[in-house]
């Protein structure tokens, strides 16, 4: 401590000499300056005033960057200096100050005199390098002179203070030292020598250096062989034997001359459909050797070998690369284990299907040709019944084989074996008994990292050998088999996401296959890819209708069904229903509306919604329009019987109101009347002229008159015979004939006077209508009295007046004469007159 305070001294005297000859005079001055730090360690510098009284050490304290140094860190030396003490810290570019105190006006005003600074250069002390290792590698059929040396730094270094590295290379017996200095960067480096100097010692270490110190690495002292590092062997060869099925043999060539080194080797092996490789042990293979035989091998597998090689002695000389591979397959031989079958069982009302599939064995040691299989029921009889059958092999994992019923309350044993080209695996068996044993207890399934993950507890039972795990799905169904002391396994089956599988768990007693224990499940749930279709169940109705949808197919599921979310609207309303609903019923429904509806199936993934449909309620509800009809219908059948009871009981006035009675012409004094002429009274037929009394007319006078007539007179005459008379009453005859009316006279009179009128029709044997008569003597015309109720005319009421009556015959002969005279008539009440 005390040659370090003298040389603080000094250092201070000597700059304040230099700066009592400088212009520029500053009153502080720092020690020491330039310092190389180690990172972690204690500093102590010391500042002292020079040249001026205006403070002492009390006025003066240090700065560390922008950081007060506390003053519990300082160290007051005498009444112009003062130390101070910091830890040196990874921080980087910091420096150092001390300062005055403005503790008078000098000091203020000459302020940037008043301070001074250290820079500190911060660094790590050199440490040794780690796990030094050189090589020197094979150059076609030589060592290569050049070694190559790498180490581990720890690399705690800093720009301010670099660190350097030097690779020393000895050559002992020579005594001849190489070195290389490092990168910076990369803690390798490589030395050149000559020639390289086989079966001699070599001293070899690395050497680090800089401002803080220097260290060197552990020494690496050995024969020179020892690094070396050859070529891998070249040409492995590997060679299958038919009759070693479980062996292969092996062969190589050396990389380098014996005479240069002596060289062991290792070789590995492994299954072309793994990466597990199978090391030989080192002790099964001995020096220079080039040849070896691999045994314990499966046979029918092919094999990927490889080997290497390096320096004899143990610990030393580094391995040469892998060689390339050699691949071959072993022979085949007889199948060594049984195959692995199983059953699918499907119950039913008459019994069990059972569909039987098999795998090939662990050991097939051989492509597997075909299956045997045997399969034995107990007969009526009591007597064992045997029946053979052989199955392909398929090319896929699992083979189906035959397919039996087995009826209830039978049991059925079959027996299995697979054949490769060798011959026949051991036998396999398993028991369907008539009567199931109990199943496991608690079955849950979990799904753990894209796998499922399956719980049992086992049954009561004590003699379960094994355990059967099946799972399966639409595309096909796998099982694995496990312990008798297993409570859970996860399937190692190649399981897919969003499809559902159906796990069961089978206990085993020796053979003979317990009842199952079963649950779906998903490795992976989704959103499903469809909702179901909503259709209508019927029509609907006026205030409500029924939908109806199918389930979600399995395959679209994609994951389990929560529950269902039915919309309809307008206005949007939403119902929730359960994941089994297949069907609902919307009530309160608007009569006469169009609605839509769409249904949401949703899983805990996601939903889907099905396709919208439209429907409309009817204005109606069922039945109201038939009751309307009915009640009308009801209501017109009482109105129509009500109105035929009335018509009933007044007929007699309803019959006198439309219907009057009209007087009988047969009980009138017609009867009385003498016409001019011979009349003969004339019945006639009662088939045309019923209650009619006819009287005969002579009409040659009327004939020859018509013959002397003109055209249009002969006319007229026929146009006034198609009319109806106005005096007669219905006759059987359908062409009507015109009336014989009253003179003027009576013609008034009956206007007049409210009497009846006397009906009557002239019935002649002349031609019809101006047809020619038939030649045959003329019959006298007869003239018929209706029996007609209608009213007479007036003439016949009035024949007992002052005036004489005429006949109907007169005054029809004197209306013909006029009518021939003037050619027309006029309609007349009861006839025609002339004008």
């Amino acid at each position: 401590m005390r040659s370090e305070e003298v040389l603080q001294t000094v250092s201070v005297l000597c700059s304040a000499f230099l700066l009592a000859n400088c212009e520029y005079i500053s009153h502080l001055m720092t020690s020491p300056q330039h310092a190389v730090l180690e990172i972690g360690s204690n500093f102590t510098a010391t500042c002292t005033l020079i040249n001026t009284t205006e403070a002492t050490a009390d006025d003066l304290y240090w700065k560390l960057g922008n950081a007060i140094v506390p003053p519990e860190r300082y160290t007051k030396i005498n009444s112009t200096s003062v130390n101070v003490t910091v830890t040196v810290s990874e921080r980087s570019n910091e420096i150092l100050y001390c300062h005055c105190r403005n503790v008078s006006l000098y000091v203020r005003l000459h302020h940037d005199h008043f301070y001074h600074g250290i820079v500190l250069v911060k660094g790590y002390r050199p440490e040794k390098p780690l796990n030094l290792s050189c090589t020197a590698l094979q150059e076609q059929t030589f060592i290569s002179p050049t070694l190559s040396c790498e180490w581990v730094a720890l690399r705690r270094q800093t720009t301010q203070v670099p660190t350097n590295y030097t690779l020393y290379v000895k050559i002992i017996l020579s005594n001849e030292t190489f070195n290389q200095t490092s990168d910076k960067i990369k803690n390798e480096a490589q030395v050149t020598m000559g020639t390289f100097h086989n079966h001699s010692p070599l001293d070899i270490w690395v050497e680090v250096r800089n401002k803080l110190g220097r260290i060197e690495s552990a020494h690496l002292r050995g024969d020179s062989n020892a690094f070396v590092k050859t070529n891998p062997p070249s040409h492995v060869n590997a060679i299958s034997e038919k009759a070693f099925p479980y062996s292969l043999l092996i062969n190589w060539v050396r990389p380098i001359h014996r005479l240069y080194l002596e060289l062991v080797y290792q070789i590995r092996f492994s299954p072309r459909s793994t990466d597990l490789w199978t090391y030989v042990p080192r002790d099964d293979t001995s020096i220079n050797i080039e040849s070896f035989r691999l045994q314990n091998l499966q046979p029918d597998t092919e094999y990927v070998i490889q080997v290497r090689c390096k320096y004899y002695k143990e610990n030393q000389g580094h391995w040469s690369n892998w060689s390339a591979n050699a691949t071959q397959r072993t022979p085949e031989n007889r199948p060594a284990s049984k195959p692995d079958v199983w059953v699918n069982v499907t119950e039913s009302a008459k019994g069990r299907d059972l569909q039987f599939a098999c795998k090939d064995p662990v050991l097939a040691n051989g492509r597997i040709r075909w299956i045997n299989m045997r399969v034995g029921s107990r007969g009526s009889n009591g007597s064992m019944q045997w029946e053979s059958f052989s199955f392909n092999r398929s090319e896929e994992e699992i083979t189906v084989l035959h397919k039996v019923f087995l009826p209830l309350h039978k049991s059925l044993i079959v027996y299995f074996t697979a054949v490769n080209s060798v011959g026949e695996s051991p036998e396999a068996s398993l028991v369907v008994s008539a009567r199931a044993h109990e199943s496991v207890q608690e079955l849950q399934v979990h799904p753990v990292e894209g796998k499922l993950s399956v719980e049992w507890k086992p049954p009561n039972s004590t003699n379960v050998s094994e355990y059967v795990l099946e799972w399966s799905s639409a595309t096909g169904m796998d099982w694995q088999r496990v312990s008798r002391t297993t409570r859970s396994a996860v399937i190692k089956g190649n399981l897919q996401p969003f499809v559902c599988y159906k796990v069961s768990i089978y206990p085993l007693y020796s053979g003979r296959i317990g009842q199952a224990a079963s649950t779906d499940a998903y490795v992976e749930q989704g959103a499903p890819l469809e909702a179901p279709d909503v259709s209508l169940l019927g029509y609907p109705g006026r205030n409500e209708a029924t939908l109806v949808w199918d389930q979600v197919p399995i395959s679209s599921r994609r994951g389990f069904i929560t529950h269902y979310r039915l919309f309809y609207g307008p206005p949007i309303t939403e119902v929730m229903l359960p994941a089994n609903s297949t069907s609902y019923t919307l009530k309160s429904l608007m009569p006469n509306t169009k609605y839509e509806v769409w249904i949401q199936a949703s899983t805990i993934a996601g939903s889907k919604n099905s396709s919208k449909i439209f429907f409309s309620t009817q204005k109606y509800a069922p039945g109201q329009i038939e009751s309307i009809a009915v009640g009308i219908s009801v209501c017109f059948l009482f109105g129509i019987l009500f109105l035929m009871l009335i018509c009933f009981c007044k007929k007699d006035k309803l019959k006198q109101k439309f219907w009057p009675q009209i007087p009988d012409p047969g009980e009138s004094t017609i009867r009385s009347w003498s016409p001019d002429y011979n009349l003969k009274a004339e019945l006639p037929k009662e088939s045309c002229l019923s209650g009619i009394s006819v009287l005969e007319v002579d009409t040659s006078r009327c004939v020859s008159e018509e013959d002397k007539s003109s055209p249009s007179m002969k006319k007229d005459k026929f146009l006034s015979e198609e009319h109806s008379s106005g005096i007669g009453g219905s006759s059987c005859m359908s062409s009507p004939r015109h009336s014989v009316s009253d003179s003027d006279e009576s013609a008034d009179m009956a206007d007049s006077t409210a009497g009846t009128v006397q009906y009557s029709s002239v019935v002649a044997s002349a031609g019809y209508k101006g047809q020619t008569p038939h030649p045959q003597p003329q019959a006298p015309a007869s003239f018929s009295r209706s029996e007609s109720t209608q009213p007479l005319l007036d003439s016949e009421e009035n024949q007992d007046s002052d005036r004489a009556p005429r006949s109907v015959l007169q005054s029809s002969e004197e209306e013909e004469e006029e009518e021939e005279q003037t050619g027309s008539y006029m309609p007349q009440r009861g006839g025609y007159r002339p004008q």
